[in-house]
């Protein structure tokens, strides 16, 4: 027997199924940096009457990110509290609500100029940046800025805001080709990461524990730690305002029994 693949499967078992090879994102994902930088969207491998991809994500919950369930047609558990939470008339309930509620990242392909070499990435962006983009796309002046041929590159700037940096994008002032090169061309065309298969797709149960340990820390910290492990510190207080399934009102009672009759299996 090859232990070392006994050993990779255990691990991998032990962990529920979570555990992932490790990845360089950064071959994968272009984030831009303070100042200005030149890129060019290019239509999408996967979609080519539309470069962009929209996909909901849990932030919060969990220590990291997570890609929402329904992004792939299945159930989510979160998304499933969320409705619940949405079917009482508590402010608080409401308030829960919106912030369980996934949040929306789009996602293009791009080729940034002066790095041709790493090919085509993908970058992640928000609603406002999507409206802006989606605008230059609308004005008959530019149109499909992801054309090989008479496209437009974009200037993306960074600035530090308070407390975030603050990115704005616009056209440059003339049509250009993607490249002079067509075998680089047809390579940006077919080979590109899908922003569908990029990001860990956890499955159900996990998302489920992730959101019981948001609702209720309390059974989190009070789970005995594992052979050899230190005791955690005792965390802050939950501010007043947090919803736990421990400081619920007694109005979204029915909801923390709706909560524990959704997840009973």
């Amino acid at each position: 027997m090859d232990l070392n693949a006994i050993r990779a499967k255990l691990d991998t078992l032990n962990n529920n199924g979570q555990q992932r090879e490790k990845t360089d994102y950064s071959k994968i994902f272009w984030k831009p940096e303070l100042g200005k930088q030149t890129i060019r969207i290019v239509p999408s491998a996967f979609d080519p009457t539309f470069p962009f991809k929209e996909l909901k994500f849990h932030y919060g919950v969990g220590k990291y990110p997570m890609v929402a369930l329904s992004n792939f047609g299945k159930q989510d558990p979160i998304e499933e509290f969320v409705k619940e939470l949405r079917k009482t008339n508590d402010k608080d309930n409401w308030s829960l609500s919106g912030k369980l509620n996934p949040k929306t990242r789009i996602f293009a392909p791009v080729v940034v100029r002066g790095e041709e070499d790493k090919g085509v990435r993908l970058w992640g962006f928000g609603i406002t940046i999507y409206k802006a983009l989606l605008a230059l796309a609308e004005d008959e002046d530019i149109g499909d800025f992801t054309d090989v041929i008479n496209g437009w590159d974009m200037v993306v700037e960074q600035v530090q805001g308070n407390p975030y940096p603050e990115t704005t994008v616009r056209i440059k002032p003339k049509q250009t080709p993607l490249s002079d090169n067509n075998d680089l061309v047809d390579a940006w065309l077919k080979t590109q990461p899908n922003p569908t298969e990029v990001h860990t797709q956890y499955d159900y149960d996990f998302i489920k524990k992730q959101l019981q340990n948001y609702l209720n820390p309390g059974a989190a910290e009070e789970a005995a730690p594992a052979a050899g492990a230190e005791t955690p510190a005792t965390p802050a207080t939950p501010a007043k305002s947090d919803f736990t399934l421990e400081t619920a009102t007694a109005e979204s009672k029915d909801t923390v029994s709706k909560f524990d009759d959704l997840f009973n299996e």
